[in-house]
């Protein structure tokens, strides 16, 4: 037992110096070196995320759009499937009584408005032909037999 009481006498100092010696370690290790400058562009890409998105604007010259590109871009939303009472794109019973009233009587409705719908269905930018245009096409998928104005160059 003496010999027990002598190893354990021996390990008191070194179990009091371990946490003295590591705090002084870790003192000493973060003072060391200086600092490393940050590349803002290696952070960037490190962090970027799995799948980006890419937004190109493109701008059309007004007047220069067809009323297909315009029924797609506007009116599709809600004419492709009827949202908020709007005809739906095609459908000949819905269209009959609106084709029945002509071509001019259809163009007011969508340059002034009509139920949910807001003028000129949302697109303010749309000139006076790309209005008749996209109101001909759109009834034109419905029965209707409307000219298109032709696209200006």
């Amino acid at each position: 037992m003496s010999e027990h009481r002598a190893t354990r006498a021996a390990q008191r100092p070194l179990r009091r110096a371990l946490p003295v010696v590591a705090v002084v370690a870790a003192a000493l290790l973060a003072g060391c070196g200086k600092q490393q400058a940050v590349d803002h562009e290696v952070t960037a890409a490190a962090i970027l995320p799995v799948a980006q998105l890419h937004i190109v604007l493109q701008k059309a010259t007004p007047g220069s759009r067809t009323g297909e590109e315009i029924y797609k871009a506007v009116c599709t939303t809600c004419h492709g499937a009827g949202v908020l009472g709007a005809p739906t794109t095609g459908d000949a019973d819905q269209w009959a009584p609106r084709i029945a009233k002509g071509l001019d009587a259809l163009v007011a409705s969508v340059h002034d408005g009509l139920g949910a719908m807001p003028p000129k269905g949302g697109a303010a930018d749309l000139t006076d032909a790309e209005l008749v245009r996209a109101t001909a096409y759109l009834a034109n998928t419905a029965g209707a037999g409307f000219t298109e104005p032709p696209v200006e160059q």
